[in-house]
This record gives structure tokens, C-alpha cells and sequence, in this order.
């Protein structure tokens, strides 16, 4: 092993060395990683050679960047940490940036935004680029523009063989299907070609009303957005927030019902269109603002700093009356304000753009659902993860009438057995997805996280 390893460029982390920890530990406390060993990567070439040791030894393998999909703890293997390789290439010619697998969003932000042209994002630029790609990526922009997983042109991906691969939509077309949407089941992305948007400006931010007031809100905006052009995306989501000094002020604390959204098109068009929101109930704080695209963490304000959580998702084929009933019956005033255990709850319209079928047929099984609905807890205490997995349970079950029956493999929360995991794709998808692993994971060393096992 030592002699193999010792072509890295990057550090080799065993348990029990001083930067063990550092290593290991990603966004989502939640999800405690003890491998055997950790693999600081450099660059494709120290990838190369962790995957070839570890299909001569037979290890199974995972990799994090910045570990805000890590709901999965990753006992004994190897773990690839790709959090070094933060390369970005922006051409404006061609309005496209190359991406190395352990950049985050910001970091393409910083070098596109100068030039007129924005990313698809999704609520937080914290998040690394390549694993929310490969999971289809879900953008604010998302009924504007579509999946993230659409708008790429390339990968260069190791498979789990230790073979560096160029992809497209000409070359190992299955490959390149399966790593849109397919999650990291096939082998380990070095870097990738992805489109950008020619877009410096959006009006964006949240009208947050009391959450005692979430029944008119959610009601007028369920009814708003059965009739919206798609320049216009939003979010519906009920905020029990703690007393944390992280929260800034004035929201730190607070019980809100809000509506973030994000709208392309003219501004002045724009604030028309939220006046029945604004109308729907008493409005305490309104962010909303035309900002430059640099700024879209403004709108969602998501947390920049590392705390255990569990989340799931569950794809809706509606937003019935009855639908958002059954929601504030589980999730609204009537379930408390600082007692229930779940930080956030939101409901986010999709269609648009999210509807239609890719220019590249990938592996996204989204474009049905009208709505997702997604549920943040955090897992503060033993007692509190309890709480969390119960609320959690009963929120999903309560709104499965309205669902496909499906969920976002981003989103899904921790996997659980086959069938499970399965719930992430269509039954068509997941086989292919499946047969495609057996190609190029037959050993099914890429086993953590939320993969598939190969086709027999």
C-alpha cells in the first residue's frame, strides 16, 4: 500500500494522525466519517492512483468536497477528500466555465459574475459544484433554466478502475448520462464543462410574514402559482429559527412564514406580480430587492456554518386545498412554534423550465413533480434526532396523497435499503442507472452514500 501511495501528491490520512479529523469532517455534522483512510487529492493524478489501489485491494471508496450531502456516516474504506482542487476557468467567449470536482459555487460566482454571466446555483453557494450537479442540481433558477445536470457539456471522471475518462454527449454517452443525475454511482468526477447564464441581475429575496399568518400566505401563494411565467421562481417555507448568535438579527429566533423568490424578467413587471403575496398577510420584514447575481445567498440566507442535520424530500404532483391542509396541519402554527423540532419545512414550485425534457437525455427523474417539498432538522441532542426522524415521518406520510411517490437523490436524506434509494429515479431510470454501474463499477467498490448496487 505504502509503496503505491506514495505517488501522491496529496496528504495520506490514517485515524489517529493530527488532520485526521479536519479531513473527514464536512458540512452535515450529522454524518460522522471513520474511514480507514483519507486521501487529500491534489488533481486527477492522486485520484488515479487512490482508485487504482483500491480496486487491487478490493476497498470501497467515497468522496466528499465540502460534505453538505453527507447524510451517510462512511465507516471503514477509503475516502477521496477533493476539497484542494478549487480550479476555475471561466470563458466568456463561450459562456461556459471549466470546474474542479472540489469547488464550490462562490468560487465559480467570483470569476463568471465580473463578466455578465451567473451559475445555476442552488440556495447556497457554499455547496460544492460537482456533487450537486451529479444529482441533477436544483438551481433558484431552476424554472427559468432548468437542472444544472442540463447544462453541462463535459466530465473528466475516473472510473472506479483507476481510468480517466473524457465524456460528453458523443463520447461514452452512457456515462454521460448516468453522471447527470445519477448521483456518484459510476465513478469520481476530476473536473467538468458547464454552460453559464448571461444574466448580472435579479429582483430576489423573502416576504416573511408572522407563522402564525402561514395559512393565508401559503394559500394565496399556492393559488399564485398555478398561473406564473416562468421568470418567476419561489419558495414557500415555514421557519422555526433558534436563538443561535449565528442567526442574524432579526430573525434569530422567530417563527416565520415566508415566500423567497427570484424573478428574471423586468423588475417593475416583477413587483406587480408579488402584490398579492404582499397582500395575503401582515408583512413584518420584505428583502426583496434587485441585486446583482453575486448576491443570491441574499435570498435564501442559508446557514454558512456546519451543523448536523437530517433532511428529506418528497416530490408532489399538486397543491390542493386539501394538499396545503394537510401540510399546516403537520408543519404549521398547530404544531407549535419553538417546540417542534423541525428548523425549516418548505414547499418549492417547480414546472418551467424543470418540466422540459434535456437538449441531452440524462438521468433526472424531476420533471413531473409541480412541487417539492423538502424538511431540515437538526439533530442538536439524541432526544431532538428523535424528534426530528418522528416529525420527519409523519410530515412525509401526511402529504404522500399528493406526491409521485418519488424524491430529488440530492434531497432524499439518508438512503435506506434498495428500495428506498430507488424512490430517487423512475423505475426505467434506476434500472439503466444500474446496468450502466455494472459497466464501469462492477465490483461496486462506489458503494456509500446514495448509489445502486450493478445489475447482475
Amino acid at each position: 500500500m505504502s509503496a503505491t501511495l506514495t505517488h501522491i501528491h496529496g496528504p495520506v490520512v490514517h485515524p489517529g494522525d493530527p488532520t485526521y479529523k479536519d479531513e473527514v469532517t464536512g458540512f452535515n455534522l450529522a454524518a460522522l466519517h471513520t474511514p480507514d483512510l483519507v486521501i487529500g487529492a491534489t488533481g486527477a493524478e492522486d485520484i488515479v492512483t487512490a482508485l487504482r489501489w483500491a480496486s487491487a485491494t478490493n476497498t470501497p471508496v467515497t468522496v466528499q468536497a465540502t460534505g453538505h450531502g453527507a447524510n451517510f456516516p462512511i465507516e471503514n474504506g477509503l475516502l477521496i477528500n477533493t476539497a484542494r482542487m478549487t480550479d476555475v476557468k471561466t470563458d466568456k467567449e463561450t459562456c461556459t466555465a471549466t470546474i474542479a470536482a472540489g469547488a464550490k459555487w462562490r468560487h465559480v460566482l467570483e470569476t463568471c459574475t465580473p463578466h455578465g454571466l451567473a451559475t445555476l446555483n442552488g440556495s447556497s453557494t457554499d455547496a460544492g459544484v460537482v456533487g450537486y450537479t451529479l444529482g441533477g442540481g436544483l438551481p433558484v433558477l431552476g424554472r427559468t433554466y432548468g437542472y444544472a445536470a442540463d447544462k453541462v457539456r463535459s466530465f473528466e471522471v475516473v472510473t472506479p478502475d483507476g481510468t480517466l475518462h473524457h465524456t460528453d454527449r458523443d463520447t461514452e454517452p452512457d456515462l454521460f448520462w448516468a453522471l447527470r443525475g445519477g448521483k456518484g454511482n459510476v465513478g469520481v468526477v476530476t473536473s467538468l464543462v458547464t454552460e453559464l447564464l448571461p444574466l448580472q441581475r435579479v429582483l430576489g429575496g423573502g416576504i416573511y410574514c408572522a407563522g402564525e399568518d402561514a395559512e393565508p400566505l401559503l394559500s394565496t401563494w399556492a393559488n399564485w402559482t398555478q398561473d406564473l411565467p416562468p421568470e418567476m421562481n419561489s419558495t414557500f417555507s415555514m421557519l422555526r429559527l433558534p436563538p443561535f448568535p449565528e442567526i442574524p438579527e432579526p430573525f434569530r429566533g422567530g417563527f416565520w412564514a415566508r415566500v423567497c423568490l427570484a424573478w428574471t424578467g423586468d423588475t417593475e413587471a416583477g413587483e406587480k406580480l408579488l402584490t398579492p403575496l404582499r397582500e395575503a398577510a401582515p408583512v413584518v420584514i420584505d428583502t426583496v430587492e434587485e441585486m446583482d447575481y453575486a448576491a443570491v445567498d441574499r435570498i435564501y440566507l442559508d446557514p454558512q456554518d456546519p451543523l448536523p442535520a437530517r433532511e428529506s424530500c418528497t416530490l408532489l404532483r399538486e397543491l390542493t386545498p386539501q394538499a396545503v391542509d394537510a401540510f399546516l396541519d403537520q408543519a404549521g402554527p398547530a404544531a407549535g412554534a419553538g417546540d417542534y423540532p423541525l428548523l425549516m419545512v418548505e414547499i418549492r414550485h417547480m414546472g418551467g423550465a424543470l418540466a422540459r425534457p434535456a437538449d441531452v437525455e440524462d438521468a433526472v427523474c424531476a420533471r413531473d413533480a409541480e412541487y417539492l417539498l423538502e424538511a431540515v432538522g437538526v439533530l442538536a441532542a439524541p432526544p431532538m434526532a428523535e424528534a426530528v426522524e418522528q416529525a420527519t415521518r409523519a410530515l412525509n406520510t401526511a402529504m404522500a396523497p399528493h406526491g409521485t411517490g418519488r424524491t430529488m437523490v440530492n434531497l432524499h436524506g439518508t438512503p435506506g435499503d434498495d428500495t428506498d434509494r430507488a424512490r430517487a429515479w423512475t423505475p426505467e431510470v434506476y434500472d439503466r442507472l444500474r446496468r450502466t454501474k455494472s459497466t464501469y463499477d462492477p465490483k461496486n467498490l462506489l458503494r456509500y452514500g446514495h448509489t445502486v448496487t450493478p445489475a447482475v
